[in-house]
Parts: structure tokens; C-alpha cells; sequence
């Protein structure tokens, strides 16, 4: 090697060092939040920033950058489909320490002072720097609610589904039980343009509650496949009116094809509860599968 190619070689050398230093330099400016959301999905074509039409994502980047100009980006644990509400959204956000003067218990207040009424940050905690939202979640709850009487509840109209005819609970809850567990729920979820790595998830918890004409649809799982939750509830919904027997659910897993299970029950109804963190076997990237798009 000549004297021209060393010199190079050191130059690039020196260059490389230089940008990780000011990559450390810079990642240790700045500090992470936790924040927990809450939203009506009504009026926002889901969670995500969109091309066309407005996100949940959005509005908070936009209320972030108000206060910290730096900000440009937020990352969930999770996205919701259009429609879909929320009330444990969970993402973390990075400001620089020179950007953040305010004490840490304002900034949840503060930010909501540029976000519309049907979005609001519920809390904000500072964590650690390696906590990611999306990767340290170890489950998540859902709920779906359903007014089941012949009159719909006109205060519940954007937040249940009006499911008129007479269900029968006992053998709802029987097939509901059936899905506890692992298994690979291609048959419930919604289709995709692409092939999924996997459509295994583990359910621990599918549960249904009755409160007068309300059902509340209890799900948690460690992730949840493209329009998943809802696959099960319309599923369990036709079970509940006679469409199918009860001990169908097995088989209906076992074709692993949409087509083999019922229809997928409307968005409004469903809510992101809460995102769940904590110890879990496996990995960060096994014990959350999938960034989930209900």
C-alpha cells in the first residue's frame, strides 16, 4: 500500500471515530419518556402517520414539536387500524436535555394543551435509555364492547357494536376458552399483501364479561396478527347466534385460512387497554412478535 492509500486509510479511520463520538455525544443529550395515551379512534384513519388522511401519531409528533422543536418522531408499542380506540397506547419519545426545562411531572399536561380533546397523554415517566416501547412490551389487553339488545344505547354508538339478536353466553364463553393458549391464528386474522414470519401467538386470557345489554370481550396476549381481536369476537358473536357449533373453534385453527372462521366484528368497538411490561421468556423481539395492527 503506497503512502496515498495509508493516509486514506487513516483519514477514514479518524472520520469513523468522529461520528461515533458525536453519535454518543448526541444519544446521551438527549432524555427518554414513557408516555401512556388515550384516543377516540373515531375520526383518525388509525394510530400510524398516514399519506393520505390523519393519524393518532401525528397529532402528538405535532404537539411534541410545539414544545421541543428537535422532536420529529415517536415510537409505539402498537398500531390501530382506522377506527380503533385506545386507552393504554403506549410510545417513547427522546428530547434533547438542552429542549426540556420543564419538570417531568408537567409534561403529560403540557402536551395536552396542543392536542385535540379526543387525544390525551395520560401519564409520562422518565426510563431508562435502552427502554423501547415496541420491543420491551411482554403482552397487551384488548377489550371489545357490544350492546346486545334490539334498541342500540345512542351513547355507546361510536364505541360498541349493536349486535340485536339473542346470544347464547354459556357457549361463547366455552368456545372463547378454546382459544386460550398457542396457537397459529392465520384462520382469524385479517389478510395481508405479504406472507407473515409467523401467525403463531400465545392468548392467555379470552374472557367475556356481561354488564346489563354490555358484553365486554377480554383478550391478552404476547401479539396480536393484522385485525386478530376482531376475527375472534365476530367469530364468537356467530357462535353465540347459532352459525356455528361451539367445538368448531379447533378445526377452524387447524385450516389456518380466513375463510375457515367467521366474519371480522367492526373497529369502533375495539380498545387498546394496555400494553403490559415486565419479565417474559425469550427474547425482546419473541415476547413481542409482531407490532400489532388491530
Amino acid at each position: 500500500m503506497g503512502s496515498l492509500g495509508r493516509r486514506f486509510q487513516q483519514f477514514w479511520s479518524v472520520y469513523l471515530c468522529f461520528i461515533c463520538v458525536n453519535l454518543w455525544l448526541k444519544m446521551s443529550d438527549l432524555i427518554k419518556f414513557k408516555l401512556v395515551i388515550a384516543y377516540d379512534g373515531t375520526a383518525y384513519q388509525g394510530w400510524q402517520v398516514q399519506k393520505i388522511g390523519l393519524g393518532v401519531q401525528e397529532k402528538i409528533e405535532a404537539a411534541c414539536t410545539r414544545l421541543f422543536p428537535s422532536v420529529k418522531r415517536i415510537h409505539s408499542s402498537s398500531r390501530t387500524d382506522t377506527g380503533v380506540h385506545a386507552l393504554g397506547m403506549v410510545a417513547h419519545v427522546e428530547i434533547p436535555k438542552a429542549e426540556f426545562k420543564l419538570p417531568v411531572r408537567r409534561l403529560a399536561l403540557s402536551l395536552n394543551a396542543f392536542l385535540p380533546h379526543d387525544i390525551r397523554v395520560l401519564s409520562s415517566v422518565r426510563v431508562p435509555e435502552k427502554f423501547h416501547a415496541r420491543f420491551d412490551a411482554t403482552g397487551k389487553q384488548y377489550r371489545y364492547f357490544i350492546w346486545n339488545h334490539h334498541s342500540m344505547n345512542p351513547l355507546l354508538r361510536h364505541h360498541a357494536w349493536h349486535v340485536p339478536r339473542p346470544l347464547n353466553l354459556k357457549v361463547m364463553r366455552a368456545a372463547a376458552k378454546t382459544l386460550i393458549g398457542k396457537h397459529d391464528f392465520k384462520s382469524f386474522a385479517g389478510t395481508r399483501s405479504y406472507e407473515m414470519e409467523s401467525n403463531v401467538r400465545t392468548l392467555t386470557r379470552c374472557d367475556i364479561k356481561k354488564s346489563g345489554q354490555q358484553l365486554t370481550f377480554i383478550i391478552e396476549g404476547d401479539g396480536f396478527l393484522y385485525k386478530m381481536c376482531r376475527g375472534i369476537v365476530g367469530t364468537l358473536v356467530q357462535i353465540g347466534y347459532g352459525r356455528f357449533p361451539a367445538d368448531q373453534i379447533k378445526a377452524m385453527l387447524a385450516h389456518k385460512d380466513r375463510r375457515a372462521a367467521g366474519m371480522t366484528a367492526p373497529a369502533h368497538g375495539l380498545v387498546l387497554w394496555k400494553v403490559f411490561y415486565g419479565k417474559s421468556s425469550g427474547s425482546r423481539r419473541e415476547s413481542a412478535p409482531t407490532q400489532d395492527l388491530e
